[in-house]
């Protein structure tokens, strides 16, 4: 029996669109705010909310006292509407035949389960950084992936920022950089194709 090959994806930028900056862009038109204030609030924040130190709904309290103006229940369907599947996620199940799939996100679950929930079955694991209290790039959550991986197969990990390609790269994964296009999407069937011939 052949070993299968191992892929381990991001989901924003690579599953699904990122919601940054069309989430914040949006609060500032809605709401006449400030883009650069909302930046900056976006960074004093961004490593409590993917590491799940604080939840969700302190988040939406912290922005409402931060911009009291916004109102939180559209602010929240705004963020949900901008986070939807692209274009590989319909590749999942014809890779899913070949490889063994692993999910790997700075995000939030509440966040990004209607893009994964479809494609769950052909999954082999999911790694989400506010359930498990690291974010990329820290290497310990790449651990907890390889921890996961059962296939001692090659291993090709995508996400669509350079920054978070150095860890695994040093623990001798192959990596590839997801374009705003999708011809990664090709790269990645050449490479499963040639990998099962």
């Amino acid at each position: 029996m052949p070993i299968r090959p191992v892929l381990v994806l991001d989901i924003a930028g690579v599953l699904a669109t990122n919601f940054s900056p069309d989430f914040w862009n949006s609060l500032t038109s809605n709401y006449r705010l400030s883009f650069t204030e909302l930046i900056e609030f976006k960074k004093e924040i961004r490593e409590e909310l993917w590491t799940g130190t604080i939840s969700e709904e302190v988040f939406w309290c912290r922005l409402k006292k931060k911009f009291p103006l916004i109102e939180i229940n559209d602010a929240k369907v705004t963020l949900l509407q901008s986070i939807n599947p692209l274009l590989a996620v319909t590749e999942i199940p014809y890779w899913a035949e070949i490889a063994d799939i692993h999910v790997i996100s700075n995000h939030r679950l509440e966040w990004v389960a209607h893009v994964l929930n479809p494609i769950q079955p052909y999954l082999s694991s999911i790694t989400i950084s506010a359930e498990v209290g690291y974010c990329k790039p820290q290497p310990e959550i790449y651990e907890l992936v390889r921890c996961q991986i059962a296939s001692r197969g090659n291993v090709l990990y995508v996400d669509d920022k350079e920054k978070n390609l150095h860890v695994p790269r040093t623990i001798g994964w192959g990596t590839l950089l997801a374009d705003e296009n999708g011809e990664w999407i090709k790269e990645v069937a050449q490479i499963l194709q040639g990998s099962s011939s």
